[in-house]
């Protein structure tokens, strides 16, 4: 290996570059880049055993590939940069390609950081001579570790108050680091000498309490001081002591108790001693100013219930109380490693209306998830009223009726979607819910005294699960870049830690929404952290035959007679999908039990192929598909992932067994639903045309008849969609994968009812949860279930598709459909080994292709050539399928 004495000056400059935009390089030399630990950066509280360790190759040059790595990892990076032979472990010089491994060196110790870096070798089989050092931190590792004791404030589950608790503690040493680690039932925030720790919302993750606990792990070290600190707490309810009533049971949970939560605050010191500061029956707890927090409804906040300075050193908390002892809430304590939600990006109001001194309405401009911050100044004891809706009633005043017909509430004392906030009128005040988020464009407040407010009194703050955004589209068509922005605001909208349905109504984790959308998410987002934390939630609900829940995770509800598999198929399309694009089995690894489990289950009460347990294609426009049908149709897809998954982990019996048995499915329903004749599914419903073509059901000879068949029922309907969530995920795959990408495209950008396009025309700006933008129910205006359309951009007009042979991106399938009707169009991912770009625009009667593929990548390019056209590159005529090593390039058609 070559020393690696410039690391350190290297990554300096990299960071120097990035800080004032100008190339410290006009090339940068190769490398590895992007260094990931679980697919986090620089993460701490890494509790994996054997943690993955993923990077990209930095090497512009065409055909460019790794040909082989060395993976180095220590706990000193000087020690590491010097080679001394000290490392925890050397993998030795690997001739590989692979840009992802397992950590397999001497067990990690808690508590330590550890340095790696990878010295990669590139297409003529030189080393790199530059190698970045990235970092992981190792955190519990084992339940046995953790110090503190769990703590509440011994009060009922109905107590409204939520709670602060507090500790005041000396260091006596100068400090090298400090690590914070706080597990919680319910949500929290943390503070040291006065300031908030970190800048995530809700945490920690909804699980199922009562059998998985997350953790979270900060870097405290800028907020610790020399002498007297403070440490304080402040928890909320969130999903563990859920005191609304809805239709989804949230408040008979088995879990349901007082929050509560477990602190073990770690600090070194510079002669490497350690102290720990842990929750104890030394703390003390009062009641906070928060006198009412529900994540499903609202918060309210008594500005006159203060105690200014409660978390700093000093505050006199002899009028507090002790608190109680309690044991964990679970056996299983981990640590939350995935991307946080955060207040990601403020929403200026865009217009509001005054109706009176004590009513105002303000228009966010578009539709968000989140919350709203205020400021104003007021009379002591003031009372507003601070209401979240979609919708404006014709007198425009804000309009509820739409998202809160599942709520059931037991009095006036907590009012859908609407905070409380009482002044204590002290100059101007401010407030923004802490343990709440809502879905909203519109924001009503009334006051109970005069108030005045302006069009900057108000902001929103659209809150999501911060994931790093991996794709982007443009095209000449207004319409569809609309209807792109619009499916992915709704995403964002619905990914809190798992992904729900809608944001107000309901905040349910749907298990159909969520695999109806998995490849819109993972096109765009790099959503893989919260896949894997919702596909363990998974683990947690599913009963020991087999059976699932279909909303996940649950306090009960769902366990119902309509829980199949066209919506617990998340338990095998969500872990396929993530295999696929990332190139990584670990979650298909641990799901795979889960799978054969559940697909075991459905074989026992399906014993003849067919099965009837399922919701079907919901919300249809107006034909329904059986449900017979399309429930087999999803079991016979799980049934194919399970084979795929056999085959791939070495497991032969299973692998004959399930495709034995995926073949046992299919030709029942060819049997019963195919007209080989007509080459019609059913009666000819695009569901029923469609759900076959996508999911591989009909037989290949057929293929382009089914297809064909599709269009032509497309065509008779008009040109418009009749289809449900079903139908929705699999009509404009199942066209353009199959010839007849014009007659998707026209369909993805129809603008007349019922389309997709009806929405965005009427002003949308999300997604909604009904074709029919009247109707009477299900009616949500941000809701995810018939997203895959944000998905189909990537595939039916870029192209840039999987390959199950050579997956996550490691070879690219490019398969782009130059569609009439549309003079360009670009799609961008930015997959595991670098950015993907497919791009094309029309000149005159030519088409310019243009792609890139990354670095140690490669790519098989599908041309859609037309009789009497031809694929040219530099002055030379292509085959219809040309395959590519890495690099940017130029195709024509002609």
């Amino acid at each position: 290996m070559i020393p690696n004495v410039n690391a350190v000056i290297y990554s300096a400059l990299l960071l120097f570059s990035g800080l004032f935009s100008v190339p410290v390089f006009s090339q940068q030399p190769i490398h590895a880049s992007a260094l990931q630990c679980e697919y986090m950066a620089d993460p701490i509280g890494i509790d994996a055993v054997q943690p993955r360790l993923s990077w990209k190759l930095k090497d512009n040059r065409k055909a460019a590939v790794q040909t082989a790595y060395r993976i180095t990892v220590g706990t000193d990076s000087l020690a590491l940069i010097k080679d001394d032979g000290t490392a925890v472990w050397d993998s030795g010089k690997i001739s590989s390609s692979a840009q992802l491994t397992r950590y397999s060196g001497k067990v990690l110790e808690p508590f330590t950081k550890y340095y790696w870096q990878v010295q990669i070798w590139d297409k003529d089989g030189k080393p790199a001579t530059f190698i970045p050092v990235s970092s992981f931190e190792s955190g519990m590792q084992a339940m046995g570790n953790w110090k503190g004791t769990w703590i509440s404030d011994n009060k009922d589950i109905n107590k409204l108050p939520a709670p602060y608790f507090r500790k005041g503690f000396k260091t006596v040493k100068k400090i090298r680091s400090a690590r914070a680690y706080i597990a919680a039932a319910g949500l929290y925030e943390l503070y040291l000498n006065g300031g908030k720790v970190g800048n995530h919302r809700l945490d920690p993750m909804y699980t199922r309490f009562d059998r998985r606990n997350l953790y979270v792990s900060y870097d405290v070290t800028a907020q610790l001081k020399n002498g007297e600190n403070a440490i304080g707490v402040l928890l909320g309810n969130g999903w563990y002591n859920h005191q609304s009533l809805a239709v989804w049971d949230f408040d008979k949970a088995p879990w349901r108790g007082r929050p509560t939560f477990c602190l073990d605050l770690r600090i070194t010191y510079t002669d490497g001693s350690t102290e720990l500061v842990v929750t104890d029956d030394t703390w003390k707890t009062d009641d906070s100013p928060i006198v009412f927090n529900s994540i499903y409804t609202a918060e309210h906040y008594d500005a006159r219930k203060e105690q200014k300075g409660w978390n700093e050193v000093g505050f006199d908390d002899r009028k507090w109380r002790g608190v109680t002892l309690r044991a964990a809430p679970s056996n299983l304590i981990v640590s939350q490693v995935m991307h946080p939600i955060r207040n990601v990006e403020v929403i200026p109001v865009k217009s509001f209306k005054k109706f009176n001194d004590t009513t105002y309405v303000f228009d966010l401009g578009r539709n968000i998830a989140g919350v709203t911050e205020i400021k104003l100044k007021g009379d002591p004891g003031t009372r507003l009223s601070i209401k979240h809706g979609e919708r404006l009633l014709p007198n425009g005043r804000l309009d509820l009726s739409n998202i809160d017909v599942y709520y059931r509430p037991k009095d006036q004392n907590d009012p859908f979607q609407t905070d409380i906030f009482i002044l204590k009128g002290e100059g101007t005040e401010g407030f923004m819910a802490k343990f709440n988020y809502k879905g909203f464009q519109y924001i009503e407040v009334t006051s109970s005294k005069p108030v005045a407010l302006n069009k900057e009194s108000i902001v929103g703050h659209f809150m999501h699960s911060d994931v790093p955004v991996t794709g982007k589209i443009h095209s000449s068509n207004t319409l569809l870049n609309k209807l792109w922005s619009a499916t992915n605001n709704s995403y964002l909208s619905n990914l809190f830690g798992y992904p729900t349905d809608c944001p107000q109504r309901e905040k349910n984790g749907w298990t159909g929404d969520g695999h109806f959308a998995v490849e819109t998410g993972l096109y765009n987002f790099d959503g893989i952290t919260v896949y894997e934390k919702w596909l363990a939630d998974h683990q947690d609900e599913q009963q020991p035959n087999g059976v699932l829940p279909d909303i996940i995770p649950t306090g009960g509800w769902g366990y119902g007679k309509s829980n199949g598999t066209d919506w617990t198929s998340t338990i095998a399309i969500i872990p396929w999908n993530i295999y696929l694009f990332y190139g990584d089995s670990h979650l298909l690894r641990s799901c795979y039990p889960n799978i054969k489990s559940y697909v075991d289950y459905v074989t026992q009460i399906s014993p003849n192929g067919l099965t009837t347990w399922g919701r079907g294609d919901w919300v249809p426009v107006k034909s329904e598909s059986p449900l017979e049908y399309t429930s087999s149709v999803y079991y016979y897809a799980d049934a194919v992932i399970l084979a795929k998954a056999a085959q791939l982990f070495g497991k032969k019996k299973d692998f004959e067994v399930y495709t034995a048995l995926a073949d046992k499915i299919k030709k029942a329903v060819n049997d019963k639903y195919l007209n080989r004749s007509e080459g019609i599914y059913g009666t000819g419903l695009q569901t029923e045309l469609s759900v076959a073509l996508l999911w591989g059901i009909v037989p290949e000879e057929l293929r382009l008849t089914v297809a064909q068949r599709l269009a032509d029922r497309v065509k008779a309907d008009n040109m418009h969609l009749d289809v449900g969530v079903l139908g929705a995920k699999a009509i404009l795959n199942a066209l353009s994968e199959n010839g007849q990408a014009d007659i998707a495209y026209k369909l993805a950008v129809q603008d007349t009812y019922p389309s997709w396009g009806w929405w965005i025309v009427n002003g949308a700006t999300t997604l909604y949860e009904n074709w029919n933008i009247q109707a009477e129910r299900d009616i949500s205006l941000n809701h995810m279930m018939f997203g895959e359309i944000g998905g189909w951009f990537f595939k039916g007009l870029g192209g840039i598709m999987t390959d199950e042979k050579s997956p996550g991106f490691k070879n690219i399938r490019l398969m782009p459909n130059f569609v009439a009707g549309l003079d360009e169009f670009e799609a961008t991912h930015e997959g595991p080994f670098g950015t993907i770009q497919s791009s094309w625009k029309r000149k005159g009667k030519k088409i310019l292709y243009e792609v890139q593929i990354p670095a140690n990548s490669s790519a098989t390019i599908h041309f859609p050539v037309q009789p009497g056209q031809a694929a040219w590159m530099e002055g030379k005529k292509l085959t219809e399928i040309y395959q590519a090593s890495a690099g940017k390039y130029t195709f024509e058609i002609q």
